[in-house]
């Protein structure tokens, strides 16, 4: 068994078992010899992942400032949560938790009578409250609510009824289902799922043949008809969404994370009427806002990157007479919502939230300008003139405010009371270039009386993929990181959503290394600008952004001192072998391809890394339930890594069991999470932690 001594401590690893897995691809010896860990099920798997643990567990409780940190989370996460409320006519909904509460709670207020009620409790389903609501919708009569819900964080669902008059669980219980929408029409709804074939593999298996099912309530889901399939394609996913008034269907195609087919169906009418292509798939994405008068209002990025909003008249629904509404413009056009005959729009200026109001053919009339940070959660009924949306920053915790579209009054609704001051902290934007010149926004928050004195911790966060923005969010984990004198960062890496479609095209495909050329080029410029060097930088991500991580400390392991890859995608070989992997194809490219295959070996984590080479002192987060990034990712990274590891850096993984890929983690097992991130981060960093800050 491998073992390395640590600030006097010795850390012994678990012995890892060899296969000899070779395979030749396209003229290339390809050795797996952790292959075997892919199996979830098997007992030699299970007992690794114990004994994984019983090693990580051990090290994380050396650490002296350990169990104050917990507390001081504790502290931080003891307040009042509050979502955005989600407005009917008759209806107003919102999730609160009261601090500590594993799970948030629905609530439900009766607009007219101002009578407020819990509606689900999910912290009364299980003893350890690992089963979360994922969504819900209400019918549009507004007598019943559909939820999902999801088991320790897994992506399967499942759907249950609730008559909102009287507040009882109707016998309505969906199995399943995964990658859904509930979309109501009538007694009943629209929802998607897969066919299970092996239900002890179900976290792993590839998913195929996704198809939309009509369940009416009251009945049992093997009574569900089948509206839609195409056994022509085994690997596109469908969704069926209707509009208020249930004259329309529209049915949404997918093959990939990004790009979309959409087509429509009249529904009040006693022909069988089949489904009219509107757009065809798979460049561009068209996302159905609102329905008025025949006329659909498509947010879609054909032809223009950044995203416009056009009119569809479904009577004649040609491209030819499409109509622009919200033409194109230099930001990034986020989402559209309407309501008392006005267009809210939400842009992103340099990766920061911008709100304008628009009157009904486009023009703007107002604009909302909170500062740097993200407005979420905009939400409205289409015939009220008063809104709400949230706001919140790094180091600014959630507000929620109304406003007013007639009176444009902006009014305070409801604030977090967290446990610290937030003008003590300081967040700025600045650009620093890439490896080939391109300019990278990147955010940096601190406490206000820190200098820079070329010695500061730093944590250096990104994702870059997906076209997913990384915008400024109340992070609640940094607050003692800022604390104890370190600088967050967030760079807003190529492959994100940031500036449109080019700059995620950018990101992807044969361009992914532009994104750990940008990630590698923001430490770079922390160090150049004297805020830190290389043993005092810590960099992390999650998912994508848990590959970024693993490509770049295996590409400049002198760099960085901490590395803390999350759910991860590390082989780059295999990923399209596993439930949903084969969606992010058209992302990354595609392993059968030759191509493709030579590009994603040379930055493949699990691939490239090194023996003898002193990698940062790494600590990888994952979870035995995940089945959008499996865990086998991560299990054979580690294995790799350890048996490689040279120096004295601590190389280890931290499995939480019954629990998935983060959606509805419960808050004891987050706090757990964080409290152990965390102290590996400033532990190994040398920084000191006290509860006095």
């Amino acid at each position: 068994m491998p073992s390395i001594y640590f600030m006097g401590q010795k850390i012994t690893y678990p012995e890892t078992k060899r296969i000899d897995q070779r395979e030749t691809l396209f003229g290339v010896i390809i050795e797996d010899p952790y292959r075997w860990l892919e199996d979830e099920n098997a007992e030699e798997t299970k007992k690794w992942v114990e004994e994984q643990n019983i090693v990580t567990t051990k090290y994380l409780e050396t650490i002296p400032f350990r169990n104050k940190l917990r507390e001081r989370y504790k502290e931080l996460w003891n307040y009042e949560k509050m979502s955005t409320p989600i407005l009917t006519k008759k209806w107003l909904f919102y999730y609160k938790n009261n601090g500590l509460q594993n799970q948030s709670v629905l609530y439900i207020k009766n607009r007219k009578t101002g009578e407020e009620k819990i509606l689900l409790d999910p912290n009364n389903w299980s003893k350890d409250g690992t089963i979360s609501i994922n969504f819900f919708v209400v019918s549009h009569d507004e007598n019943y609510l559909a939820y999902s819900f999801s088991r320790a964080g897994s992506d399967w669902q499942e759907i249950k009824v609730v008559d909102l008059n009287s507040g009882k669980e109707l016998s309505d219980h969906l199995q399943h289902v995964k990658f859904s929408y509930i979309a109501w029409y009538k007694k009943g709804f629209f929802y998607s799922a897969y066919d299970v074939k092996n239900d002890a593999r179900q976290l792993s298996q590839k998913n195929e043949y996704h198809k939309v099912y009509y369940h009416k309530i009251g009945t049992k889901q093997s009574y569900d008809k089948l509206v839609y399939e195409n056994k022509n394609y085994p690997l596109r996913n469908y969704t069926v969404v209707t509009t208020d008034d249930e004259k329309y269907a529209f049915l949404i195609e997918t093959e990939s994370t990004s790009g979309n087919a959409l087509y429509f169906k009249p529904l009040n009418t006693k022909k069988n009427v089949g489904w009219t292509l509107i757009a065809d798939g798979f460049k561009y994405d068209y996302d159905v806002i609102e329905v008025l008068h025949n006329t659909a209002y498509i947010l879609t990025n054909e032809d223009a990157p950044n995203k416009k909003l056009v009119a569809v008249d479904l009577l004649n629904p040609d491209k030819v007479n499409w109509k622009t509404i919200i033409p194109e413009r230099e930001h990034v056009l986020q989402s559209v919502s309407y309501a008392s005959e006005k267009w809210i729009a939400h842009y992103l200026e340099h990766a920061s939230s911008k709100l304008y109001v628009l009157s009904v053919d486009g023009k703007v009339e107002k604009n909302m300008d909170l500062g740097i940070g993200s407005i979420g959660g905009v939400s409205v009924e289409k015939h009220d003139p008063v809104i709400f949306l949230t706001f919140s920053s790094f180091a600014f915790p959630t507000r929620i405010y109304t406003y007013n579209l007639l009176t444009n009054e902006l009014k305070i609704f409801w604030e977090a009371r967290v446990k610290f001051d937030p003008d003590n902290y300081v967040t700025y934007q600045i650009f620093y270039p890439s490896k080939d010149g391109t300019m990278i926004p990147m955010f940096i928050t601190h406490r206000k009386d820190l200098s820079k004195d070329g010695e500061r911790p730093v944590l250096l966060y990104g994702y870059g993929g997906f076209n997913i923005s990384l915008t400024p969010l109340f992070r609640l984990s940094i607050i003692p990181f800022l604390d104890a004198g370190g600088v967050f960062c967030v760079a807003n890496l190529r492959g994100g959503g940031e500036y449109g479609e080019k700059w995620h095209e950018a990101g992807m495909k044969h361009n992914k290394q532009n994104v750990f050329d940008d990630f590698i080029s923001a430490a770079e410029y922390l160090i150049k600008e004297n805020y830190t060097q290389p043993q005092f930088i810590g960099i992390q991500g999650g998912s994508n952004g848990g590959l970024l991580v693993g490509a770049c400390m295996t590409q400049r392991p002198d760099l960085f001192k901490v590395a803390l890859p999350a759910v991860g995608v590390m082989d780059m070989l295999r990923f399209h072998k596993f439930t949903i992997g084969w969606a992010w194809i058209n992302e990354y490219g595609s392993p059968d391809n030759e191509d493709d295959f030579h590009y994603l070996l040379k930055y493949s984590p699990y691939h490239n890394i090194q023996c003898d080479v002193e990698y940062p002192a790494t600590l990888i987060t994952t979870a035995d339930h995940d089945d959008r990034v499996v865990p086998a990712h991560s299990y054979k990274f580690i294995a790799r890594l350890q048996a490689c590891q040279a120096g004295e850096n601590p190389v280890l993984i931290r499995i939480e069991t019954n629990a998935g890929h983060g959606a509805g983690k419960p808050t004891s097992k987050q706090i757990d999470e964080i409290t152990d991130v965390m102290s590996f981060l400033m532990y190994n960093l040398k920084m000191e932690f006290h509860d006095s800050y």
